[in-house]
Order: structure tokens, then C-alpha cells, then sequence
């Protein structure tokens, strides 16, 4: 009989520390307890629908992506991240979590992945520290499917003007809701054909 997910941050962090710490090792996580970074990452469990796909940004080490695939059963990840390195750590992590049925890694940059069989597949798509604002609506916009939402990781005192009602409606999105460190995007309308922009040029030409 397969483990029952955990239903708390500590239960979780017992199941991914091992495989953070080893990531946090090869400076693929950022400093501080492993614990706590999941612990960020619980508010998504509310939040992230209990089945479908979910595609994470800029993966890194597997931060918060490996601790909310442990929690959530029903739902299938892909990992987007572009250095190599990182991408086959994120498919040996998954291996070794007992995940790979359920993680897919792409080794590319987040604006392929937009064109490509994922766009507008998503549930949900998360983002922590993958780019600002603008970058991280563009990439994450045509991966959502119609009322999929995308949780970006907010810092701790956000600017009133940092997710932009009107820039964020030529991508399809609109600001949703909150939760304790993450803010909704929610695809309102189809994200247009000409979005995400070549490689480098959402970073290069923000659009807000």
C-alpha cells in the first residue's frame, strides 16, 4: 500500500530533506533550513488543485516543486529549467522520491516550453525566484489552461503596482487571489499566439 501523503510541512520536509540538503549542497537551493522552504511552500497545497498538471518555473534544486508532488498525489509536475546540470539532479531527485511517474524535467528555457505541447495545459504553474513580474507573467500565461492559475512567490512587503491589472490582461491573466506568501494569476481569457516572445526577450523588453 503506497505511504499516505503528508498533511503537514514537517511530515513533508521528513520525506524531500535528504534530497534538499543534497541539492542545497551543490548550490542548487539557497541558504537556510530545508524545512523552511517547504514550509513556504505549504500554503500552495491549499491552493493547487488536487489533480491535473503542474508546471513549475525555473525548478532549480526542486524548490517547492518535489515538496508539493509528495503532498499532492493526484497531480503530475513539469520541471522547467534550463542549465543542465540542475535538470539532471531534478530527474535523479524525482527517482530517488519514488516521483518519476508523476515528473516530467524539460532542459529548456520556460519560453520554449510555452510553445510547445504544454502550452495551454496547465492547471497551475508556480514560480519562486524565477524572474520579475513581467518575465514570469509572459512565460507563465500560455501554459495555463482556462482558469488555471499561476502562484508566484511575492516578497515580503510587494509594491502595490507590481502585478499591473491592465499589462497582465494583454497576456490573459488577472490578479486572482492571495496566499500567505504567493499571489494568484488566474487565466482569464486565451493567452494571444505571439506570447511568450523569443528567447531573451521578455527579460530583454519587459512588457510592465
Amino acid at each position: 500500500m503506497a505511504p499516505e501523503p503528508p498533511v503537514t510541512p514537517a511530515q513533508a520536509a521528513d520525506v524531500v530533506r535528504d534530497v534538499l540538503l543534497e541539492a542545497q549542497r551543490r548550490g542548487f537551493v539557497g541558504p537556510g533550513p530545508v524545512d523552511a522552504h517547504v514550509e513556504h511552500a505549504w500554503p500552495l497545497v491549499a491552493e493547487l488543485p488536487a489533480v491535473g498538471a503542474v508546471v513549475d518555473l525555473g525548478s532549480g534544486g526542486g524548490v517547492p516543486a518535489l515538496a508539493l508532488a509528495v503532498a499532492l498525489p493526484g497531480t503530475a509536475w513539469v520541471l522547467v529549467e534550463a542549465q543542465q546540470r540542475r535538470a539532471r539532479w531534478l530527474g535523479d531527485a524525482a527517482t530517488m522520491l519514488g516521483l518519476e511517474s508523476r515528473v516530467t524535467v524539460l532542459e529548456e528555457r520556460a519560453e520554449v516550453t510555452g510553445r510547445g505541447p504544454w502550452r495551454g495545459r496547465a492547471a497551475a504553474v508556480v514560480a519562486r525566484g524565477f524572474g520579475p513580474p513581467a518575465v514570469t507573467a509572459e512565460c507563465a500565461g500560455p501554459l495555463l489552461r482556462m482558469g488555471g492559475v499561476c502562484w508566484v512567490a511575492e516578497p515580503p512587503a510587494p509594491a502595490p503596482e507590481r502585478w499591473p491589472p491592465d499589462r497582465l490582461a494583454a497576456l490573459g491573466l488577472a490578479p486572482s487571489r492571495r496566499a500567505p506568501g504567493w499571489v494568484g494569476l488566474e487565466a482569464v481569457s486565451e493567452c494571444p499566439e505571439r506570447y511568450p516572445r523569443r528567447v531573451g526577450i521578455p527579460a530583454k523588453r519587459p512588457l510592465f
